[in-house]
């Protein structure tokens, strides 16, 4: 059994990530989203051959307790979705830092407790039945986020509202950890709406001051995170945001006085151009999700091209799977995808989706990892797999070297490569 090393809490990580950029020696973590178990495989391969802690952010969508309606990834809930990176971690020979991380955590957060307006004392209780699972089974890092209020007009709650319920919750996940004689948890706070919250230094270090006073009359710790807009915005497969670098640095600057790391949300898809300003910007951690469930997407469609054009020239001899169209027929079905359309087309039928194939080919190419866990997208996957397998493919291999390669370019530009070591061996 492989031996990982004592853990180190993922505040004390963060504070010495925080000295070493000063030093010009830091860099920028990737939260990276746990779109699947070839996802988790391909981060632990490339940290364990790069030397970076891994940080796998969660949304409740994707992991969740049963009684709440369980996630869309692999059907995990949190005990199970722990015991899976550490089977995971052991079967790659992983012995670095890796910290498991609740992204988006309160209430609202599940797409189906927004949508039917639960009350807030209801969202409430529901967000920290999640927290207490979280909790239990070993989180590492919770984001506490009450601001999806669907009563509110516009996309984001006042700040002094956002305050008061992050304070209640931060009360509420203290006093059950202390309960239950846990170690301490890291927590991550604020919102990256661009239409509101914190997205200029005037109403962070207002936000952060606040907190700060709010935090000290309840004797809870500060944050090991807070959110900021540097200005990224994701939408289909596309970085459509502009970077704004003079505002990241000044919100990073205000979070370190407080010894806090600025977190950046919607990281998706950005070019190097972008990326390679994180460090000087002294961003402490960039969220991404969603682009690397795209990559394990487009790695089945080109493996399914493969599988027909070996079909065609005589050396699959079987009958071939219908991965494509089925994985595209569950990416439509499941509707996931209208968060990431904008203006009228949140609002398009299934049916005109279907009978507009370009529009098809770009919902399937946005929303396909929403549908692996599908019992008959599993089927087709596994049966093109095993005919790619007799043509001496290994397919799986394609797809985790595919995702490492997308997960690679983060670590190139942000300076991850022996920061795990820097990070432990670092001094204050």
């Amino acid at each position: 059994m492989t031996k990982l090393m004592t853990k180190m809490p993922i505040k004390t990580m963060v504070h010495n990530l925080i000295k070493l950029s000063k030093k010009g020696q830091g860099a920028t973590l990737i939260g990276i989203g746990p779109m699947s178990s070839r996802v988790l495989k391909a981060s632990f391969e490339l940290a364990r051959d790069k030397d970076f802690p891994l940080l796998f952010i969660a949304s409740r969508n994707q992991v969740d307790a049963d009684e709440l309606g369980g996630g869309y990834v692999n059907g995990w809930n949190q005990r199970t979705f722990i015991k899976a990176i550490r089977d995971i971690a052991e079967k790659t020979n992983f012995d670095g830092l890796y910290y498991v991380c609740r992204d988006h955590g309160g209430p609202w957060q599940r797409d189906k407790e927004r949508n039917d307006h639960l009350p807030e004392k209801e969202a409430m209780e529901l967000g920290e039945k999640s927290y207490l699972e979280d909790i239990k089974a070993g989180f590492d890092l919770l984001m506490l986020d009450p601001t999806k209020d669907p009563f509110v007009i516009g996309k984001v709650i006042p700040l002094d509202r956002a305050l008061q319920l992050t304070v209640d919750l931060y009360q509420y996940c203290e006093d059950k950890r202390k309960e239950l004689r846990l170690p301490p948890v890291g927590y991550e706070v604020g919102t990256e709406e661009t239409n509101g919250g914190l997205t200029t230094p005037e109403t962070y270090v207002e936000f952060l001051d606040e907190l700060e006073n709010e935090l000290k009359k309840r004797h809870l710790p500060l944050p090991t995170f807070m959110v900021g807009q540097t200005g990224t915005l994701t939408r289909y497969t596309e970085q459509v945001g502009k970077f704004d670098f003079k505002n990241a640095h000044s919100l990073a600057q205000l979070a370190n006085k407080y010894d806090i790391g600025l977190k950046e949300h919607n990281g998706d898809y950005m070019n190097d151009f972008q990326l390679l300003q994180h460090i000087p910007a002294q961003i402490a951690a960039t969220n991404v999700a969603p682009q690397f469930g795209t990559e394990e997407t487009r790695a089945y469609l080109i493996l399914a091209d493969v599988e027909k054009e070996l079909k065609k020239q005589g050396v699959i001899q079987g009958p071939v799977s219908n991965t494509k169209a089925v994985l595209q027929e569950h990416a439509i079905d499941c509707q996931r995808w209208r968060k990431w359309m904008e203006g009228d087309q949140r609002n398009i039928s299934v049916e005109a989706v279907k009978s507009d194939p370009e529009l098809s080919a770009k919902i399937l190419d946005n929303a396909g990892h929403y549908t692996f866990n599908d019992a008959e997208v599993k089927q087709e996957i596994n049966k093109m797999l095993a005919n790619l397998s007799c043509a001496h493919i290994d397919g799986d291999r394609f797809i985790v070297d595919r995702i490492k390669r997308s997960i690679n370019q983060f670590v190139e530009a942000y300076n991850l490569t022996g920061v795990t070591s820097r990070i432990k061996n670092y001094q204050d």
